[in-house]
């Protein structure tokens, strides 16, 4: 009991690296069966990058649990999204066993979230500020998220700690769906962040295969917070419909993390602005949480959002590697199966042709329809069974280089244009020849 008191006595204040640390600390002790603590890596001055896991299976990935995350103070001076999740960490742990839809969430989904992913640039911010500070950057004056590789052109960025430690998190996890809380407007970014004339820049909108799903994704934030839905303006600046817009819309981004999600991650990411003031006063925050709470929890449930299943062998043996799409939405670089032969697809209800691909064997087809599951915390289970498949002759594929995989896409889009006309000139002589 006197665990459980520790862990949530959480104050509305803001928490420095000590505190923070020692607060995780006493809600894994008093919930040992529903957390698991760990760092997955350490920033540039040695500070570690604390994830705390909450679920019914906390220390290790389930098949057909989707994995969630949410990450925040990727810019270490805006703070409003590190303390809300302190908060929401409290608010779950506190719920379980109690509250049945928060019990039901937490037993059918793996939560992680990270309270702060650039701990060097909260503490170098001395004093706090609603606009910029140096401390928006690492201990080594990096922007985080301009330091991702791109899909688009090549950034040349240097590889920080803190990015890398996100990008082999990602790697190892099966992430379905994430959200990363920054400041400084009110709004809900998806996207591309980048783009190109393949996906539309040239009017001003770059569109991703899933645009459907990710202003879904959007508006389910939006419309679950105090004000963001009315597409609050700051300090006179832009406005958003309906609290949303689409990330190269806004404004164009190069390295960031949430097309890096989506393309390499195979993780559908939106980014949360949240606050006008990028470091408001701490008297604040208890504003700014319930603001927020009820968003936060509905947009976790999206992750149950339309389809998933396992990629099976003759002999019932899980597929690693096997393509796994909509028919019609292909990505650039295309989902595949984990090393449990899980595959997860966030969509809205409607019908659906699922196509799954093991190389070298026949695709295979199967229509689906797909309802809203969201409030059931499951999506709807297709699996797939390849019985021309054996263990022994399965090989793992190649991940997806880090390279601007839509760079060469808009190349192989341009080549093709003279070689259809080369084609169509030569067929053209062939008749007049005959």
């Amino acid at each position: 009991l006197c665990l459980v008191s520790a862990a949530a006595a959480l104050d509305f204040k803001y928490h420095h690296t000590e505190e923070l640390e020692e607060y995780l600390r006493r809600v894994h002790a008093a919930y040992p069966s529903l957390t698991h603590l760990h760092s997955i890596g350490r920033s540039v001055e040695g500070r570690d990058l604390w994830v705390l896991v909450l679920g019914r299976f906390p220390t290790h990935h389930k098949i057909g649990i989707p994995e969630f995350k949410y990450v925040a103070n990727m810019h270490g001076d805006e703070t409003v999204g590190r303390e809300l999740l302190l908060h929401l960490i409290d608010f779950l742990v506190t719920s379980y066993g109690r509250d049945p839809v928060i019990t039901r969430l937490l037993n059918n989904t793996r939560i992680h979230i990270m309270p702060t992913m650039n701990p060097d640039g909260f503490e170098a911010t001395k004093v706090p500020d609603c606009y910029y500070t140096q401390g928006r950057f690492n201990r080594n004056g990096v922007d985080l998220n301009r330091n991702f590789p791109d899909a688009f052109e090549n950034n040349n960025a240097s590889i920080q700690p803190e990015t890398q430690a996100v990008m082999d998190w990602i790697k190892n996890e099966t992430f379905v769906l994430s959200a990363n809380l920054h400041g400084g407007a009110l709004v809900a970014s998806y996207t591309f962040d980048n783009g190109n004339p393949v996906t539309g820049s040239l009017k001003g909108y770059s569109q991703s295969p899933d645009d459907d799903v990710f202003i879904h994704l959007a508006k389910t934030y939006s419309s679950n917070h105090a004000s963001m839905y009315k597409g609050t303006r700051c300090d006179n600046r832009q406005t958003f419909p309906g609290g949303i817009t689409n990330g190269y819309s806004w404004y164009q981004l190069e390295g960031g993390m949430q097309d890096y999600n989506y393309v390499w991650g195979q993780c559908f990411e939106i980014t949360l602005e949240l606050s006008c003031c990028k470091y408001p006063p701490a008297d604040q925050l208890e504003k700014f949480w319930r603001d927020n709470k009820v968003a936060l929890i509905e947009y976790i449930k999206q992750v149950h959002l339309g389809v998933k299943g396992q990629v099976t062998d003759k002999n019932g043996n899980p597929i690693p590697s096997a393509i796994v799409e909509v028919k019609g939405r292909p990505h650039v670089c295309p989902y595949r199966t984990n090393e449990q032969g899980e595959y997860f697809l966030l969509l809205l209800p409607g019908t659906y042709v699922i196509n799954a691909t093991v190389p070298g064997f026949k695709s295979m087809l199967k229509t689906v329809e797909i309802p809203d599951n969201t409030g059931n915390f499951s999506a709807l289970k297709q699996d797939f069974s390849f019985p021309e498949v054996s263990d022994k002759i399965r090989s793992r594929v190649a991940s997806c280089p880090k390279t601007p995989l839509y760079q060469e896409l808009t190349r192989a889009s341009a080549a093709v244009k003279p070689t259809v006309h080369i084609l169509v000139l030569m067929t053209v002589m062939l008749v007049i020849f005959k």
